[in-house]
């Protein structure tokens, strides 16, 4: 989430505990200690060739070789493939951890605490072993001061790192929380030495081009700013024959090309400038993924059926402003979104809709509240809102009997009046004669496309709706200063939603610059209840509890759900890459043939 490093799951050993080789959330590992490898890679993959990917970020470029400041834009893939964590997830496998810096984790009966211990061959890329002093640099780094606040809130109940010996860390927890051994256990780990000069240590927010000092698979390799970056595979990777490394990282470089736009990167596509690109635009999918290449068979579109959250990519409401706070306006703007309409129109209904923040998990709530979720939702009622303590929140719809945009509309238009808000002089105007106009703040001009039927039915109930495009680096300083009224946000889910939704909704970190919390919302029973979910020590404490969460996020209308894919979409040149057979069903995306694929024969040696 927003640049943030995957976090990894563990789950708490039985009463006495022992070193065991990985950690599971909430039952057993699916592979046991001493596997050879993951079962969905080759092991035998051959290693050589290059893979030339294209930069899908928002941004056009970037700035800085730092991806842990809150300043500036790194390169794309940079942080998955130069830095190491002390466990490894496994994609076909949901919460779980495996040691890759760490040879074993400790927790104790208490969950009070989780130790580690380093291989005794872990290397940074400069060939200096991987000691425990470099795992307290690294966490005394990120809750530092220069670094991007989801830091210091995922790590927020996290009391202290103890250097226990040469390679032994301890990290010590303020509470017995499931989901710490798996946050502290997915931390990009960096060398002391990253950022030294004349052998002082600069400031963090001053190490900007110094090249990282990680313990990944690759270095950054030749660079034409503005154009691309190559990372080279390191041949002396110290991980290279562990078994969650084995038959991963098969290519010698990884390009990563830059195009100005969309239309940009897709012809150079077309023209064979690179092997993979992922698609999120379904009419670019549908309509303009064609011409001589794909029908030679040297580029083929797959669709690649995962089984990820669905995540809630949606329209987020700043409730800080004024006339946002009242969740009848909130509400009746998200009646005036048509989404079966385009679908139709403008997706070939390759969406589905985002009904919560925890769909296609266990943790998404449905029909009335369970016993379990009221005992958390009665404390507060009253402090949220009713419609939390009945039916699960689902969007409204166009499509069907009984389902209208004109039944929507009315709706929205009482709503709106019990705010305080009536049409005079063609425009809604509150009691003060105020007109209610809104801007949506986007990166990029195409997304004009896309909000503009949302506009025209805006335009019914007498609002009005700007759309507003601005470069990225205006977009990203708004953002992390909260200064829109409307925005678009892809939030990845989670199997196993823990600390990163208190950086999301939790109060405190609704007046922090550059926090997830986009919304601004300040509710202390949303607090009470994310306090129950990432304290949760067992399986039936938890679900309750994130289940409880999503009903009062959903009914407090501070989202607008948009749509999801169940599918990865990727074009790729099948004459230069041989995917592994199948795709594990939680790899995200391209990640799964940058770690697995591997060149073809005639390109290993290029």
């Amino acid at each position: 989430m927003r640049g943030l490093p995957l976090l990894l799951a563990c789950a708490i050993l039985s009463p006495a505990a022992w070193a065991a080789h990985g950690y599971a959330l909430w039952g057993d590992l699916k592979y046991p200690a001493g596997f050879p490898n993951f079962s969905y890679v080759n092991p035998q993959a051959p290693k050589g060739g290059e893979l030339r990917l294209v930069s899908n970020l928002r941004y056009s470029t970037f700035d800085k070789y730092n991806p842990f400041t809150i300043k500036g834009s790194p390169p794309a893939y940079l942080s998955a493939l130069m830095f190491d964590s002390l466990l490894a997830g496994a994609a076909d496998e949901v919460g779980s951890g495996y040691g890759l810096l760490a040879e074993d984790v400790e927790v104790p009966a208490d969950g009070l605490s989780a130790t580690f211990r380093l291989r005794k061959e872990a290397r940074f890329q400069n060939g200096d072993p991987v000691l425990a002093a470099d795992v307290k640099h690294t966490y005394d780094i990120l809750i530092g001061p220069y670094t991007s606040p989801a830091y210091k809130t995922v790590l927020d109940d996290v009391a202290g790192l103890d250097v226990l010996d040469e390679r032994t860390v301890r990290f010590r927890f303020k509470k017995n929380n499931r989901e710490l051994p798996l946050t502290v256990g997915g931390l990009p780990i960096f060398s002391r030495k990253w950022g030294m000069e004349n052998g002082k240590a600069k400031r963090f927010d001053q190490v900007v081009m110094d090249i990282p000092i990680g313990s990944g698979p690759y270095k950054i390799g030749p660079v034409k700013f503005g154009r691309d970056i190559t990372y080279v595979r390191d041949p002396n990777y110290w991980a290279r024959d562990l078994n969650v490394r084995k038959g991963t990282s098969n290519f010698d470089r990884i390009t990563v090309k830059i195009y100005k736009d969309a239309t940009a990167r897709l012809e150079a596509l077309k023209a064979g400038e690179f092997d993979m690109m992922r698609f999120f635009s379904a009419g670019d999918w549908a309509r303009r993924v064609n011409g001589r290449k794909f029908n030679s068979g040297e580029l083929v579109k797959g669709e690649f059926q995962h089984k990820l959250p669905s995540g809630f990519q949606s329209y987020f409401l700043n409730s800080r402003l004024p006339k946002l706070q009242d969740p009848r306006v909130r509400q009746a703007l998200g009646l005036a979104m048509d989404f079966e309409y385009m679908n139709r129109t403008m997706f070939y209904n390759s969406y589905q809709r985002v009904t919560g923040l925890f769909g296609n998990t266990d943790c998404k709530s449905s029909g009335s509240p369970s016993p379990e979720e009221l005992a958390l939702l009665e404390p507060w009622r009253g402090k949220v809102p009713e419609a939390a303590f009945g039916p699960a929140y689902e969007p409204p719809r166009t499509d069907g009997p009984g389902h209208s945009l004109r039944d929507n509309l009315r709706q929205a238009r009482e709503l709106l009046r019990q705010a305080g808000w009536e049409v005079k002089d063609g425009a809604l105007r509150n009691a003060k004669g105020e007109p209610l106009v809104l801007e949506y703040l986007d990166s990029q001009e195409s997304g004009a496309r896309v909000v503009t039927p949302w506009i025209r039915n805006l335009e019914k109930l007498g609002i009005t709706l700007n759309f507003r495009p601005v470069d990225f680096a205006l977009y990203q300083e708004r953002l992390q200063k909260k200064q829109f009224e409307i925005i678009s946000l892809n939030v990845q889910g989670t199997h196993t939603p823990g600390q990163e939704y208190v950086d999301l909704f939790g109060s405190k970190s609704a007046d922090i610059e550059d926090s997830g919390n986009y919304t601004g919302i300040k509710s202390p029973a949303v607090d009470a209840i994310l306090a129950k979910m990432t304290g949760a020590h067992t399986k039936a404490e938890f679900l309750p509890a994130c289940r409880a969460l999503e009903r009062v996020i959903m009914h407090s209308h501070l989202l607008i759900p948009q749509w999801s894919a169940s599918t990865h979409r990727i074009a790729y040149n099948a004459w230069r890459l041989q995917p592994t057979p199948s795709m594990p069903p939680y790899s995200q995306g391209e990640g799964w043939a940058i770690d697995t694929w591997w060149s073809r024969p005639q390109q290993a040696n290029l």
